[in-house]
């Protein structure tokens, strides 16, 4: 099997890059990341490739708290210059689906080979609302991601509160797509959480991430989380992520 995926993805490198991460990242009028590539990749004809669901886009279980975050950053992702010209703006959404690989270059094909029922975990309740309900934006300048988390019932922990390892899924998504979107694919090599403050159920908090600093294949990030309003932290976080090649993380090497 190990072989066979070797074999496959090896065509697929000749081809074009497995994951968008990897390719140079231009920012288009539109208000979410778009890859340019340099060379030609395997086309997936339309009928096999139906438009997926774009989790980070409001539903009607969204808050007025996720809906006003939402807005005040999806502003930002385009602006109005004097000239009422449309420009990009500092920060972009983050689309989310629930099978990454699938969506990916040629990962229609790959899907069906690796674990061809497998769903990313943050997005694999259908029922709006229930779990995590969460839209991430990225300022590349500011090298910062943001993540609004709204936690649904699913989560709870001690009685009307998250999860403490809820807390701990959403804060290594948010700091692991920021550090995706930096250098590639990555890995999580180590994850400290200061858990200050519990986290109601059905409340909003914001995640916000920050890169401290890059040596080598490592990156260093912090990460809090705090209410809406900034008035209250429920907890503090160091993050330490090895990049990685696309071959080793596809064939577990």
């Amino acid at each position: 099997m190990a072989r066979s995926l070797g074999r496959i993805f090896n065509g697929l490198q000749r081809l074009g890059s497995v994951s968008p991460i990897q390719t140079q990242l231009r920012y288009p009028s539109t208000s979410v990341y778009q890859p340019v590539r340099r060379r030609s990749v395997l086309a997936v004809p339309s009928f096999l490739s139906p438009k997926p669901r774009d989790f980070s886009l409001p539903n009607p279980s969204w808050g007025s708290e996720l809906m006003q975050l939402y807005e005040r950053y999806n502003s930002q992702c385009e602006v109005e210059t004097e000239e009422g010209e449309k420009q990009e703006g500092p920060w972009k959404r983050v689309p989310s689906y629930n099978r990454a690989l699938k969506y990916a270059p040629c990962g229609v094909y790959l899907s069906k080979i690796i674990q061809s029922k497998a769903r990313l975990f943050t997005r694999n309740i259908n029922d709006p609302g229930a779990a995590f309900e969460y839209v991430l934006f990225i300022n590349r300048e500011e090298q910062k991601c943001v993540g609004i988390f709204q936690a649904g019932h699913l989560l709870e922990g001690p009685p009307g509160h998250v999860h403490g390892g809820a807390i701990a899924t959403m804060i290594d998504t948010v700091t692991g797509t920021h550090a995706s979107f930096l250098s590639g694919p990555v890995v999580t090599a180590n994850l400290n959480i200061n858990y200050r403050r519990p986290i109601p159920l059905g409340s909003t908090v914001l995640i916000e991430s920050s890169l401290d600093k890059k040596e080598g294949r490592k990156l260093f990030f912090s990460c809090k989380v705090t209410s809406t309003d900034g008035s209250k932290v429920h907890t503090e976080t160091t993050v330490l992520f090895v990049s990685i090649s696309a071959s080793h993380l596809l064939l577990g090497g």
